[in-house]
């Protein structure tokens, strides 16, 4: 059996995991190991510090006794945060401490909106203006364009943990564009596995979330393929290229 391995900072929505892991059939095993998130707040220091190479560090030797084939730091904005030459290099780190290979959930989105052969996409973060705006950069370094960012301006991870089906299907509707081919919520915190088919259905296209586009990048860097319609559309395709 395939086990993969997430550092997951602090306790928000890590309960997607054990949602998506039974929507899988049983046939990965997810292993969420949690990192000391420090000063919880979506400002742009605090998540330079949650995302340094000592809290993801700390969670390795944890993992290296899981079994995992792949690590992946399921935190988006304590990545994107970095920039796409620093998280490069935060995931190159991470990859070399723990003997495995290593992502996380910003690379997620950017290789999964590929996966789905979208090319302009919309966000709708849960994030201050600020902190949205670094997500719109990377994802555009990553070459994909930015139609539309709707910011939230929610300051910390407790609060948006808390936001149940409503809430997230509001945010995914206003943050939509006619011109964007997907919608991105990225944000770990947020809890989206329960809700991923319907927020395709109300929205009329992909919708990519971060703990299910997290997964998947597990997944992807362990060499597996789950079709599972219950996970949306990024779990129907066919394999494209990606690096």
């Amino acid at each position: 059996m395939t086990a993969l391995g997430f550092l997951y900072p602090g306790h928000s929505a890590e309960d997607d995991y054990p949602r998506i892991e039974v929507l899988m059939g049983g046939s990965v095993r997810l292993h969420v190991i949690h990192t000391d998130i420090g000063e919880d707040a979506h400002r742009v220091d605090a998540l330079l510090e949650m995302g340094s190479p000592a809290r993801l560090g700390a969670g390795v030797e944890e993992l290296r006794h899981s079994g995992a084939e792949a690590v992946v730091w399921a935190c988006t904005s304590g990545s994107f945060v970095y920039g796409w030459d620093g998280a490069h290099d935060q995931v190159r780190a991470l990859a070399q401490a723990a003997g495995l290979p290593a992502s996380s959930t910003s690379f997620a989105f950017a290789y999964a909106v590929k996966e789905i052969g979208a090319s302009r996409v919309a966000v709708a973060a849960t994030y201050p203006d600020d902190v949205a705006g670094r997500f719109s950069d990377f994802l555009k370094a990553s070459g994909t364009e930015v139609v539309q960012e709707k910011a939230s301006g929610i300051i910390t991870a407790a609060e948006v943990g808390t936001w149940g089906r409503d809430e997230v299907l509001e945010l995914a509707r206003s943050g939509d564009h006619p011109d964007a081919e997907a919608v991105l919520l990225p944000d770990t915190a947020l809890h989206t596995a329960a809700y991923l088919t319907e927020l395709e259905e109300e929205l009329g296209k992909p919708v990519l979330t971060a703990n299910q586009v997290t997964v998947w990048e597990g997944l992807r860097l362990a060499g597996r393929r789950v079709r599972e319609p219950a996970l949306g559309t990024l779990f129907l395709q066919k394999p494209q290229v990606v690096s």
